[in-house]
């Protein structure tokens, strides 16, 4: 099965994102942020999917103290 496709975040996107940390952004800055990152979207699609691991950091040692056992 191929890994699903992520496409960048849009400056839409991020200037969304960044008011919601309440950090907002100009709508210049946000574009600037989504090109910057667009590249690394690209360069791990290709994996994207298949790495074992867990998406909420805070369960993170959780779960290595039960892959310990």
């Amino acid at each position: 099965m191929p890994a699903p496709a992520h496409a960048a975040p849009s400056a839409e996107e991020v200037a969304v994102l960044a008011k919601v940390a309440g950090l907002p952004v100009t709508p210049e800055v946000a574009a600037r942020i989504a090109s910057s990152i667009g590249p690394a979207f690209s360069g791990f699609s290709a994996i994207a999917g298949t790495l074992p691991l867990d998406l909420e950091p805070a369960t993170f040692t959780v779960v290595q103290n039960e892959a310990g056992r």
